[in-house]
């Protein structure tokens, strides 16, 4: 697992809301820096609070999307503060949402724990 400490602010943007018809909402944001696809352990901050997060990344889409631990609410147009932290794996292609929905679950025990 490749350590990272890289810091992103930027304003929440509508994504397709895949993650929230699977149950598991995303802050989406654009950026299009140096950081490699994949799954990571992260952070992220606002209005003074911090969360562990599972953060997502696709270069392809310019599009970084971060699942808030223990967080409901609208994020829209807010401006937050993502951290990433470490790598827990690449981008996996799935045969079905079952086995993304199994492995998200698995991604966010490994990040609970971070």
């Amino acid at each position: 697992m490749e350590k990272h400490q890289l810091k992103i602010v930027g304003k929440v943007i509508r994504g397709q809301e895949n993650g929230r018809k699977l149950g598991f909402p995303t802050a989406n944001l654009n950026f299009s820096g140096k950081l490699e696809a994949g799954v990571y352990a992260g952070n992220v901050e606002f209005d003074g609070k911090k969360y562990k997060a599972a953060i997502v990344y696709f270069p392809g889409k310019s599009l970084l999307e971060a699942h808030i631990l223990d967080f409901l609410g609208d994020l829209y147009a807010k401006e937050i503060e993502v951290e990433i932290i470490e790598k827990i794996r690449e981008i996996i292609e799935f045969k079905n949402s079952e086995e993304l929905i199994s492995q998200i679950k698995k991604d966010l025990e490994i990040i609970r724990k971070k």
